[in-house]
């Protein structure tokens, strides 16, 4: 027992404290922001204690801390063994969503009757984890250029798009962007040759194109009048006011309100009907409005914090793996970041993809500790292992 708290007390040691301090102080921030502004969605809404979302979020932190002591004690070199068996149940559960209603119009969730998850989002580290695995099994092949690659490739494309094929069936087209992403990403900074690389973005550019085209196609399925609105309006979203800009116009007039020190805590107005879901994807919107500009600033720097950190422990780590996964992570912090504040600001269209750390979701939070945990454990390993990484 005192050999396994020393154990445990080593891991916690390695840990990188900078990038344990900044997660820790968003996500205490995001939950003090989720209990003003779940507030009256909860008791309007639901019927239920003001604080209803606070000790959800709060429960499924929880979990995720669980989950991330697992993680963190488990050496990435079982990954080759756990990962493609996680990546098998991750297809069967994206399948299964599909036998459930739709949920504002998609079907990316599982009903478990005490709470519902979505596979879609718990599925984001185990495709980084894994296309990290293949990258590193198959470096030397793809770094020799006297053979040729294409099966190779074609294989580890073909393995990638999986989990989005069936994101495009469950008509999520937020977080079909993100995976998307987080792929493309990982496949710039792949050991595949510069040559075989530029093939390879044309290829997957290619396949983008003739899923947008099919779902042009296909309009009313999964481009439905509602997300069409979204790419119509996203521009001039109070000149569109009733044709789908009422969201981000109701967010322009929380940072307006908000000014540069804010309204004080609780004291938002547009959290009153005006702007939906404000404790999930509009959670910025209340945090400006509330804490105000130069405050926000300070969320931005540990956001800055974050990425550094895992950027640094990437570039440190002691096996290829670790240097691709961290790839994988910042891509899809960073993307989460960029697609939900991009759409507050009307600079892209409004997906309706959580804000990390700052807002209400327990799959998404679970996903993002385990995500965190991941990298903490390269970190550890980095400290404790000396491998000679080819260049």
């Amino acid at each position: 027992m005192k050999q396994k708290a020393q154990s445990l007390g080593k891991l916690i040691k390695d840990l990188d404290k900078p990038l344990l301090i900044a997660s820790a102080a968003l996500f205490i921030f995001g939950l003090l922001n989720i209990v003003t502004a779940s507030s009256r969605a909860a008791v309007v809404n639901y019927d239920v204690s003001i604080y209803y979302y606070f000790y959800r979020q709060l429960i499924f932190i929880i979990l995720g801390l669980i989950l991330s002591i697992i993680i963190i004690k488990t050496d990435t070199k079982y990954y080759k063994l756990i990962v493609p068996i996680l990546f098998v149940v991750a297809i069967v559960l994206n399948l299964w969503a599909l036998t459930f209603d739709e949920i504002s119009g998609s079907r990316n969730w599982i009903d478990l009757k005490f709470t519902s998850i979505q596979p879609s989002e718990l599925s984001k580290p185990i495709i980084i984890c894994l296309l990290a695995i293949l990258f590193e099994k198959n470096y030397r092949k793809l770094r020799t250029l006297n053979i040729k690659h294409y099966d190779t490739i074609a294989y580890m494309v073909f393995i990638s798009m999986i989990i989005p094929a069936t994101v495009i069936l469950q008509k999520d087209f937020g977080t079909l962007l993100i995976i998307v992403f987080i792929i493309f990403m990982m496949f710039l900074a792949s050991p595949i040759l510069k040559i075989d690389k530029i093939k390879t973005v044309l290829l997957m550019l290619v396949l983008g194109a003739l899923a947008l085209l099919v779902m042009y196609s296909v309009q009313g399925y999964i481009l439905n009048d509602a997300r069409i609105s979204r790419f119509t309006s996203f521009l001039d979203p109070c000149g569109n006011y009733e044709n789908g800009g009422y969201q981000v116009c109701n967010s322009y007039i929380a940072i307006n309100d908000g000014g540069l020190w804010g309204l004080g805590i609780g004291k938002s107005k547009q959290k009153y009907s005006y702007i939906p879901e404000p404790h999930t994807d509009s959670a910025f919107a209340i945090i400006a409005e509330e804490y105000g500009v130069y405050r926000c600033i300070f969320i931005f720097i540990l956001y800055g914090i974050v990425l550094y950190r895992i950027a640094v422990i990437g570039a440190k780590a002691a096996s290829l793996r670790g240097r691709y996964i961290c790839v994988g992570v910042i891509s899809y912090i960073f993307i989460h970041i960029f697609i939900n504040l991009g759409g507050m600001f009307g600079l892209i269209p409004l997906t309706g993809v959580p804000l990390p750390f700052l807002s209400y979701g327990g799959s998404f939070v679970l996903s993002l500790l385990a995500s965190l945990a991941i990298v903490q454990r390269i970190c550890i390993e980095s400290k404790n292992k000396k491998i000679k990484i080819p260049k």
